[in-house]
């Protein structure tokens, strides 16, 4: 090859370089790489590399370990990851929108759950897009049920515990209910269970089993509260620098993990109950007391609720009640 033929060359794999440009996201999560959001998050992540033909790589981060779950909606706002993975009740000091789902007895089961969705995801789109950021898909965590030591009869039995709170739903329900709330991730639960610094929590079947409770606390009390949600956000910059093609197909594979994962969520949580039970863990329906004693918080805290969010809070619980 002579040199004027080697510059040609060189000169025309100079141009085709940016049609085969690759472009890279990191995606942050809090959760286990063995959780089922982070399983459903990497094979989102593998549909779009697939359907872009590796121009859109992203990288999931699991387990907390780029950043701590509630540092993920800033950095994903503020340019540090393109994409991330938050649970919305985290966020309700920020705006009461975010913590519609965190609101104990109003939405129950995965029906009830998707009809609160659907009822306020045009407020969330609304909210996220002032911020910068877009909603691409939300998939729910398993019915909350408590984790205690302690037998537990009535709301009385759950004055003085250590309670874990991870958002300020959970915060509240252990002030209404004279418990001591501590702040605790969900990377940090086994070590703060097996060092006493809590010693019950509201969480699901699957967070339960992660974080192995079973191996500190035998009672599991089934209340089936509420449904959180965890959504997968973007930067609307980061979503808005990428071609039309490639920006359909995110979109595409975020409508499809969004069905995956709610279906994935449901046939999940039967799972999670056996396998609490097989790690022996004493699987408990509550007491009609305990039930009604919880209801009158939930029913309180959906007062409160109501009367923060305003006519926009009043609108999305409109919505839900008349489907």
């Amino acid at each position: 090859m002579n040199r004027l033929t080697a510059f040609a060359v060189a000169v025309g794999f100079a141009f085709a370089l940016p049609a085969a440009a690759q472009t890279k996201w990191d995606m942050p999560t809090a959760y286990p790489a063995t959780n089922f959001h982070t399983e459903n998050i990497q094979r989102f992540a593998g549909d779009v590399d697939k359907a872009t033909a590796g121009k859109l790589k992203i990288t999931v981060h699991a387990n907390a370990s780029l950043f701590k779950a509630p540092e993920i909606k800033r950095a994903v706002q503020g340019g540090q990851a393109q994409l991330g993975e938050i649970l919305l009740v985290n966020f309700e000091n920020e705006d009461p929108l975010y913590g519609v789902d965190g609101i104990p007895f109003l939405a129950t089961s995965y029906g009830e759950s998707l009809k609160l969705y659907k009822a306020s995801r045009k407020a969330l789109d609304d909210k996220l897009a002032k911020q910068g950021m877009k909603l691409l898909f939300a998939v729910p965590w398993p019915p909350q049920g408590i984790y205690t030591k302690r037998t537990l009869a009535s709301a009385a039995d759950m004055k003085g515990l250590k309670w874990r709170a991870y958002s300020p739903a959970t915060a509240k329900i252990a002030e209404l209910v004279g418990a001591q709330p501590v702040t605790v991730q969900a990377a940090e639960v086994s070590q703060a269970l097996a060092t006493g610094v809590i010693d019950s929590m509201m969480t699901s079947g699957a967070t339960g089993y992660d974080s192995k409770t079973y191996e500190h606390v035998k009672n599991y009390y089934d209340t089936q509260a509420w449904l959180p949600k965890n959504a997968i956000i973007v930067s609307q910059k980061a979503f808005d620098a990428l071609d039309k093609a490639t920006q359909a197909a995110v979109l595409k594979a975020a409508a499809e993990a969004e069905a995956r994962g709610w279906k994935l969520s449901e046939e999940k949580n039967a799972w999670y109950i056996d396998q609490l039970k097989a790690k022996g863990m004493s699987i408990i329906k509550p007491s009609e007391q305990l039930t009604a004693d919880l209801r009158k918080v939930g029913n309180f805290m959906l007062a409160e609720w109501m009367r923060k969010s305003g006519d926009a809070g009043r609108k999305v619980i409109d919505a839900y009640r008349g489907m």
